[in-house]
């Protein structure tokens, strides 16, 4: 056993699976956006959401679809940039985790369990929004990972 445990990888490895996993989906949901299809998905449960309610009377189903497309990308292309700036880094899973509790928020006063069945069979708007709380957690560590690793690197500056 002691052998299977001294030939793991460093906690760092897995750090680095968390990121390329999230750069992966923000980039491929980020563009998803971008169609046509998506954005008539995402109006579906959005339209009636506070956060993005008041985008639709003025740039309509694909222009808050684009918006949000744009902030998930950058979210994305900023997790990816943590490799080499935590700053940016810390800012894009904090990006991250601001996307997630928004998905999340939209489980209040959804139909979440399957008609004629209840609980524990979820609909498939429990099924879209439930996975985000992995996600959430994913953004939570990278964040961590970067606060952490610039706090250290700014202790070793102190007089």
């Amino acid at each position: 056993m002691r052998k299977i445990l001294n030939g793991l990888p460093p906690q760092t490895f897995a750090i680095g699976a968390l990121r390329w996993s999230m750069v992966f989906i923000f980039a491929f949901f980020g563009v998803a956006k971008f169609a046509s299809y998506e954005a008539e998905g995402v109006a579906g449960i959005a339209m009636h959401h506070p956060l993005f309610a008041w985008m639709y009377p003025l740039i309509g189903v694909q222009g808050t679809s684009n918006v949000i497309g744009t902030i998930e990308l950058t979210t994305g292309g900023l997790i990816a940039l943590g490799l080499w700036s935590h700053r940016l880094g810390l800012l894009g899973g904090m990006m991250g985790m601001g996307t997630f509790l928004v998905t999340l928020s939209f489980s209040f006063g959804a139909s979440l369990w399957e008609d004629g069945f209840g609980f524990p069979f979820m609909g498939s708007t429990a099924q879209f929004l439930f996975k985000d709380a992995v996600l959430l957690a994913a953004c939570l560590a990278l964040t961590l990972h970067a606060g952490h690793t610039l706090r250290q690197r700014d202790a070793g500056f102190a007089v």
